[in-house]
């Protein structure tokens, strides 16, 4: 027997018994699904997430002010001497306050997310302006009540129209619209990088009525001496505050490194979970073909009678079990296509299944077959035809 005879009849014994085969196949289909679903969602927010910080520059340095340990507040006065007094390690230092205060422009409001800060956020964070300006620095030594937008921004409430010089409320105070960010995403909606306005620093303290800046973005003098600066920026915290515990320091290099090891730790657990569903569906296949057997002992005795050898006896049954498992296998991968795209529209990220997915899923299935098949191969290999011809 050829192996095309044997997968002919592999898929004529699947046939003939279609719903014990679906049961089968099903626990299959539904491990697949899941490990393309799972993979699929974690790298492609991982890719996004990865994208969004290295958009910001490798160079870049933020520092977090815990306030522990210590009775001392640095302010911006304290950041900027930091980057005066070491010009081969700095360029500039921006702070940040955050808020997440309500807007309203005409009958519209919301809540959106809000930055303080200064004109050296644009760089440090590259934040690129479409058209209008930043904040300046007259803006925030004035208090003036300026704004940028984002893009999400500007699509909900000034749809095709000028946003520049009109007004907005934010937490019921009126400010002038100076500028407006290019996009940072391509699905530019509610909760994205898009969905922001920036305001001066001096502004933000009055307006969040907290006068404590606790986060600041310094930017390196280039890639290569970040990590030194980093180290620059520790020493001299360090001895303004005068304990590690007061402050953060992290370079974007870092973090890009932290989230690659967490999210790469979570692609192994979640493929791990969604693999034991293919365990089980393996399982599933091995119990059925036992049944297999035992229905088709007489026909293996024939079979085995008129010289057929053992060999292609355990080929037909593994064939048989590998059919089975591809046949979910490349179910199981559609749904998981599918399953990743609808899944990815809900919670609103751009998704792909990468090729390496899809074979590795392929592979699985494969693998199952022969694993889970291969004792039950075995087992109809090894029968005595004499007792199978007997056997009712």
């Amino acid at each position: 027997m050829n192996i095309f005879q044997a997968i002919k009849m592999a898929l004529k014994s699947i046939f003939s018994n279609k719903m014990r085969s679906f049961l089968t196949v099903l626990g299959i289909i539904i491990g697949v699904m899941a490990v393309i679903i799972m993979i699929s969602i974690v790298e492609s927010s991982t890719a996004q997430i990865m994208d969004q910080m290295e958009s910001l520059g490798t160079n870049m340095i933020s520092v977090r002010l815990t306030g522990r340990n210590t009775t001392r507040n640095l302010d911006m006065k304290d950041m900027q001497n930091i980057v005066n007094g070491n010009p081969e390690y700095f360029t500039g230092v921006a702070p940040s306050l955050t808020g997440n205060p309500t807007i309203k422009v005409g009958t519209e409001n919301n809540t959106t997310s809000l930055t303080g800060t200064n004109h050296n956020y644009a760089t440090i964070n590259n934040a690129e302006i479409e058209f209008g300006r930043f904040i300046t620095e007259q803006d925030c030594d004035a208090r003036n009540k300026t704004v940028v937008i984002g893009k999400y921004i500007q699509n909900q409430y000034f749809p095709g129209e000028n946003p520049l010089g009109q007004t907005m409320k934010i937490s019921a105070q009126v400010f002038t619209v100076v500028g407006v960010l290019k996009a940072k995403t391509t699905t530019i909606t509610q909760g994205t990088p898009d969905d922001v306005v920036i305001i001066p620093y001096t502004t933000a303290q009055r307006l969040l009525r907290d006068s404590k800046i606790r986060s600041y973005y310094f930017q390196a003098v280039s890639t290569e001496v970040a990590d030194k600066a980093s180290d620059k920026l520790e020493e001299k915290l360090l001895k303004l505050l005068g304990d590690a515990d007061a402050y953060m320091v992290l370079n974007q290099a870092q973090m890009l490194e932290s989230v690659a090891t967490i999210t790469d730790t979570l692609s192994l657990m979640l493929g791990g979970i969604a693999g034991i569903s293919l365990l089980v569906g393996g399982i599933g296949i091995m119990n059925i073909m036992l049944v297999s057997v035992t229905e088709r002992t007489r026909e293996i005795g024939i079979r085995k009678a008129i010289g057929a050898r053992r060999r292609s006896i355990l080929t037909q049954f593994l064939i048989e079990s590998i059919v089975v498992s591809l046949l979910g296998g490349f179910i199981g991968i559609l749904f998981g296509i599918a399953g990743t795209d609808i899944i990815g529209k809900l919670i609103k990220i751009e998704t792909t299944v990468s090729l390496s997915v899809i074979i590795m899923a392929t592979s699985f299935s494969m693998g199952i077959g022969v694993f889970f098949g291969w004792y039950p191969a075995n087992k109809a290999s090894k029968l005595n035809p004499i007792e199978a011809l007997r056997f009712e």
